[in-house]
């Protein structure tokens, strides 16, 4: 139903004529999207002055960070297509209200428990919050805006994923004493406070539509077959991917039954969670999601493994780490803005081309970790960090742009979701393996750091290796002729003038 942005003030404007406030509402969803992903990366640092403070054991304090990923995940595609059918502005609204709430809590926890279960929720909120930007972004621009909307989102998500150690940091400089941590949380209460005001002034309103009913035996397939895959990642730092190996299995399984239910639903012209059609019928959506899966696989883990290697093996503080890797974000923040503008004339051979200059930056850092003087290898990483970024930047946002622009609006949140949901399994993974097989090899070398940050980093870079292969194999087929456009899916009979998009 979510179609047509229309708002309240202009009553008069076609309904396919371009929101005139569709750019100040695109930095609202901005503000708030960098918040809540911030938020997956930003409180690792204070974790060790939130268990001092709260009394807390390592296993407790480790669900602050575990469990906010965890409800993120659990939420993406079922708020997404909620989003659909009730209207991604209510959505995003109400989850933003409650996002604010909970970091308010989160800041305010007396004890562990409370703040663990302040962070599921906050997690929850954020989760409703993400498939909302990337569908809003899909409602109110059309053709090349849609690109460069697309790139300052995509710059949006490279950029908190990378900064979030050095603003943890820089917060626990500021705030100094043993209640420091509680201003990670407490920042986000005005800055939200203030997008909601301006969401409620500027997002889009949309015309009433089809009364939609959400696919609750969908959502709890789902539900559980991501949960099973992610529980044993979220225990991976206390043996949990090898006592817990069998809900790999059991995930597999529920998310193959899952499939086999959406697409009797769809055959039924139901109204599914997540149409098949997407994966099978829309041009660029599988290989898309597949790629951002792999991709998040090696991109995620490496900010863990460069922090354990500059903290514990070169001795800098928090502070000083997160700068280290900060020209990684200046890049990638500066190429995803251009990439966002060039994606609709150049296609997939522009990830193709930021995936090679990723592999040469991240791999060039990882010789200069392996080598460097510790007084000076901040200094020579950061040019190769720098031109990593810069491929980065033109990964993640055009991978966002074709893998969603032959989307139907009316499915945007849902696609949306699922595109973000495999971003948190590739980033879940990588969190759990890339820092495992670090002190893996620091106990088989007897602490010998430089060694181990090298065997880590190169195998994110194979990850971005298979990322590259699946960006590859899309580019060659754009390139057969007849095929630049491709058909587009053929959805239920209601999705037809207003669902276009």
């Amino acid at each position: 139903m979510d179609t047509d942005a229309r708002p309240g003030g202009h009553p008069g404007r076609r309904a396919d004529a371009p929101d005139p406030r569709r750019w100040k509402a695109l930095w609202v969803t901005l503000a708030t999207g960098f918040m809540s992903l911030l938020d997956v990366t930003i409180v690792a640092v204070a974790l060790p002055s939130m268990q001092r403070d709260l009394g807390a054991s390592a296993a407790a304090v480790q669900w602050v960070v575990s469990g906010y990923a965890l409800t993120f995940a659990l939420v993406l595609v079922p708020a997404g297509r909620l989003g659909d059918a009730v209207g991604r502005r209510r959505i995003f609204l109400v989850a933003l209200a409650g996002f604010v709430v909970c970091s308010a809590a989160a800041g305010a926890a007396p004890t562990v428990a409370w703040l663990v279960v302040a962070r599921l929720a906050q997690g929850a909120c954020a989760g409703c919050l993400a498939p909302q930007n990337s569908a809003l972004i899909q409602q109110m621009f059309r053709g090349a805006e849609r690109g460069r909307a697309f790139g300052l989102f995509g710059a949006t998500v490279g950029v908190s994923s990378a900064v979030g150690p050095v603003t943890g940091g820089l917060i626990l400089a500021l705030a100094q004493g043993p209640q420091g941590w509680r201003w990670i949380f407490y920042v986000n209460v005005p800055v939200g406070a203030i997008a909601l005001l301006l969401g409620i002034r500027l997002l889009p309103r949309v015309a009433p539509g089809r009364r939609e009913r959400l696919d609750l035996p969908g959502v709890a397939l789902l539900g559980a077959g991501v949960l099973c895959l992610m529980l044993p990642l979220v225990f991976a730092e206390s043996g949990g991917v090898r006592r817990l190996w069998w809900l790999f299995l059991a995930g597999a399984a529920l998310l193959a039954v899952f499939a086999r239910w959406e697409g009797r639903v769809a055959a039924r012209d139901g109204q599914p969670l997540l149409d098949p059609r997407l994966l099978t019928g829309t041009r660029g959506y599988a290989s898309g999601a597949a790629l951002g899966t792999v991709y998040f696989v090696g991109f995620s883990g490496v900010w863990l493994v460069f922090a354990l290697f500059l903290q514990n093996g070169l001795g800098y503080s928090p502070l000083r780490s997160g700068l280290t890797v900060t020209p990684f974000a200046i890049g990638s923040a500066v190429a995803a803005v251009v990439a966002g503008r060039l994606v609709e004339r150049l296609g997939r051979v522009l990830t193709v081309c930021g995936l090679v200059v990723v592999l040469a930056g991240l791999g060039a850092t990882a010789l200069i970790l392996r080598g460097a003087a510790a007084d000076v290898v901040a200094w020579l990483a950061a040019p190769a960090l720098f031109a990593g970024g810069l491929g980065s930047g033109c990964v993640v946002s055009p991978n966002f742009t074709m893998t969603l622009r032959e989307v139907p609006v009316r499915m945007a949140g849902a696609a949306g979701g699922a595109l973000q949901t495999g971003q948190r399994l590739g980033s879940a993974m990588g969190t759990a393996a890339l820092p495992g097989l670090f002190y893996l090899v620091l106990g088989a070398t007897g602490k010998d750091y430089r060694s181990a940050v090298a065997v880590a980093v190169a195998s994110a870079l194979v990850a971005m290796l298979a990322a590259l292969a699946v960006a590859v194999l899309d580019w060659r087929r754009d390139r057969h002729p007849g095929s630049r456009r491709g058909p587009r899916p053929v959805f239920h009979r209601h999705t037809t003038r207003a669902s276009r998009g």
